[in-house]
């Protein structure tokens, strides 16, 4: 009853800020920013469709839900993962996380989009002017996550966002919430999982590329520089509610099922299920499903997920390889590599 109590004084906390989430959804989508920060990364979520918020842990959970990184079983481990994203673009993820004993676990992450390089275009050469500019994107987040009790964690994650387009940039904070309650209900193996993901300020441009010839009007000056005013933009928030089951099999084989929803402040809800199976604690089959509302299906470019995982002890060092397909309409699918060292 105590651990009970203490969950709900958790979600207390995090509940406040739905209402201003719901006040927009799909009928907002595209107007939002900072899309970066909705690119998934871990790679066993991904093949388990995003369902995952209440079962994540380790460094995987840095995107999913930051509580989960409290549940580690090595004092420091690192990840390593490689995004084949749309339109030529690639995804490139870092992140380690140090279980430091009577503190909590303090981890650092790393996102970052290539894009490759984009010719420079005016109205008098559309075709291009012979200069090329090369997009960055970068989310760079520091997260503090510990146990409360043996069922409850909490975790915060505040991320540093920047982009730069050419001559002009822009940069923000992202912070994302979370919770994960053990064995809800008493109920070996049922997990609870909230999380509210990129909360903070707007955002706006600025930079020399802002910067126009013209004319004040009333003054008796020659033409100068005025700078255009950038309107703000922002953050893509969302609240999550995931729920996870885990039946106790035998000794060799395990199986988890997952379950998820979230509302999306610049887009639709989303309704997301994963399953995997696990042979021996060494191969991991996975697979997954995101959709939206019946009305809505057809705005969705998601779909089906899958993937598979290997783990191996190398003497003190234990290893994962994973790998995860992501379905997505009209840009063939994402193709996600990555590598977990636990030490």
């Amino acid at each position: 009853m105590k651990n009970i109590f203490r969950f709900l004084i958790m979600v207390s906390i995090l509940l406040p800020g739905v209402e201003n989430i719901y006040a927009g959804g799909g009928n907002r989508t595209g107007t939002g920013g900072a899309s970066e920060l909705l690119i998934p990364v871990g790679i066993r979520g991904i093949a388990l469709g995003g369902s995952n918020i209440a079962t994540a842990t380790g460094v995987e959970a840095l995107f999913w839900n930051p509580a989960g990184a409290a549940e580690m079983n090595n004092s420091a481990t690192m990840m390593f993962s490689h995004m084949s994203y749309i339109a030529d673009i690639g995804v490139e993820y870092g992140a380690v996380s140090v279980n430091f004993e009577g503190f909590g676990v303090l981890s650092f992450s790393v996102k970052s989009l290539s894009v490759g390089n984009i010719s420079v275009t005016t109205t008098t050469y559309p075709d291009g002017t012979g200069q090329v500019y090369t997009p960055q994107e970068l989310v760079a987040g520091v997260t503090y996550s510990k146990r409360l009790t043996d069922r409850i964690a909490v975790g915060v994650t505040a991320n540093l966002v920047t982009e730069k387009l050419d001559q002009v940039s822009a940069t923000g904070m992202a912070f994302n919430i979370g919770v994960a309650y053990n064995d809800l209900a008493d109920i070996s193996g049922l997990s609870f999982g909230i999380v509210m993901n990129n909360i903070g300020p707007q955002m706006r441009y600025d930079g020399p590329g802002l910067l126009q010839t013209g004319t004040i009007g009333g003054l008796n000056r020659p033409p100068s520089k005025v700078k255009i005013d950038s309107a703000p933009f922002e953050l893509p928030t969302n609240f999550a509610l995931g729920l996870s089951y885990k039946p106790v099999l035998d000794d060799v084989n395990s199986l988890t099922v997952s379950s998820l929803f979230q509302n999306n402040n610049f887009s639709d809800d989303e309704y997301k299920f994963g399953m995997e199976y696990g042979y021996n604690n060494l191969l991991f089959l996975r697979g997954g499903y995101d959709f939206l509302a019946v009305d809505n299906a057809k705005n969705n470019i998601y779909g089906f997920t899958a993937g598979v995982g290997i783990n191996y002890d190398l003497g003190g060092v234990n290893a994962k390889i994973d790998y995860a397909f992501r379905d997505v309409k009209y840009f063939g699918g994402n193709h996600v590599f990555g590598i977990t060292l636990g030490f």
